[in-house]
């Protein structure tokens, strides 16, 4: 793995503590999403199908800083939307960084090397680019020509630049074995980490042909590690979730593990899901019905190998059970005989189809604030 050594023994030393303490139920990293809003428009994305009166919404750097403290993860990653969108990203990233929080800015790049003047390099923060495979690829994916090579030239002017880059990739279905591995060959070359999830299909995601069954990410995977026996790919992943991807874990998720926070509050469940919101973390904690949701529970969790469901449970495990981690290390990803038995799906309850409930709901209290604040200025302008 290309995860620093200094960070494995901080986090580790943190997961080692919440068990000693009892706990099982503890947030790992904080999703951490200051707006909706981005630049791109890729077809797999579930963020962007919102009203502008949502968009235009920003979490302050207060607000971020005081969902960090609240939840108390050793982790902070800040995806969006664009985060290099938001006018206050530095000052945020730099509190963070002063709390000694490992921060990653997830980014499509197309403003990183404008916006590099911003940070500074230091061993609490990386760039986690966004790139879903090759040029090709790639760009057919943001629907968006260029793309790719901009990403990648932003990704050299920040490397020379003294900060840590890694790249983040969402698997789709159809997206051949073999271009994955040359894609980690290139990542390879370029000198980056890579982390990869399969695609989750939002609910409000434009394109909901393409998103990976559990069967086939599992095959799919198999291919990839297979094609990668022998090479120095560099994985931002526990071992044990790579060897969940390959089918060798039967692992339930760990939705708690990632919690999301985003404009509207904590969301429920998870980053992936959102299906209500609370004011707090601690009542995020305390009042969502945990036990309802996940592969086997929730027909919507039915396809889910998300990192942000199964990474945390992956660590738990690792912490639980450390030779079955090692054991994985040192003999590497199994990629041939039986897989791990599947959850089964019989008893899971049906979906429910309630964001979009959600979304108008936090609309109209969005449109009530506006009203009440422009009637307080109006106010004040009157008696002035």
């Amino acid at each position: 793995m290309a995860i620093p050594f200094f960070k494995e023994i901080k986090i580790g030393s943190y997961l080692i503590k919440q068990k000693l303490m009892g706990r099982k139920r503890y947030p790992l990293v904080l999703m951490l999403e200051p707006l909706f809003r981005c630049n791109l428009a890729c077809v797999g994305c579930g963020k962007i199908d919102y009203p502008d009166a949502i968009l235009n919404r920003r979490m302050t750097a207060q607000e971020c800083w005081d969902a960090a403290d609240e939840c108390g993860a050793p982790m902070v990653a800040i995806p969006g939307g664009e985060p290099l969108i938001h006018k206050e990203i530095g000052e945020i990233v730099r509190g963070l960084v002063a709390r000694k929080k490992f921060v990653s800015l997830c980014t499509n790049a197309l403003l990183l090397e404008k916006k590099l003047d911003l940070f500074e390099p230091s061993p609490y923060l990386f760039f986690s680019v966004h790139l879903d495979g090759l040029k090709e690829h790639h760009d057919k994916a943001v629907s968006q020509q260029g793309v790719f090579d901009r990403a990648v030239s932003a990704i050299k002017a920040a490397k020379a630049r003294g900060f840590t880059v890694n790249v983040n990739a969402t698997i789709f279905d159809g997206h051949p074995a073999e271009e994955i591995a040359k894609f980690l060959d290139f990542t390879t070359e370029l000198g980056v980490g890579v982390s990869m999830s399969p695609g989750y299909a939002y609910e409000r995601a434009p394109d909901q042909e393409h998103f990976l069954n559990r069967r086939k990410t599992k095959e799919l995977f198999r291919k990839v590690f297979a094609l990668g026996k022998g090479k120095k790919w560099n994985f931002m992943h526990s071992n044990l979730f790579l060897d969940f991807l390959a089918g060798n874990q039967t692992f339930h998720c760990e939705p708690w593990g990632m919690p999301a926070r985003n404009i509207f509050g904590w969301q429920k469940p998870c980053y992936l899901l959102g299906e209500g919101y609370a004011k707090t973390f601690k009542e995020l904690m305390e009042t969502t019905d945990w036990d309802a949701y996940g592969t086997g529970k929730y027909e919507k969790c039915a396809d889910c190998m998300a990192h942000c469901g199964y990474e945390p449970t992956a660590a738990d495990a690792a912490v639980s059970n450390p030779f079955k981690a090692l054991k994985v290390a040192l003999a590497g990803i199994r990629t041939e005989g039986p897989m791990a038995p599947e959850i089964d799906l019989s008893s899971q309850r049906p979906a429910q189809y309630i964001f979009s409930e959600q979304v108008q709901k936090k609309l109209s209290e969005i449109r009530a604030d506006e009203a009440a604040g422009a009637l307080a200025k109006k106010q004040a302008s009157t008696a002035a």
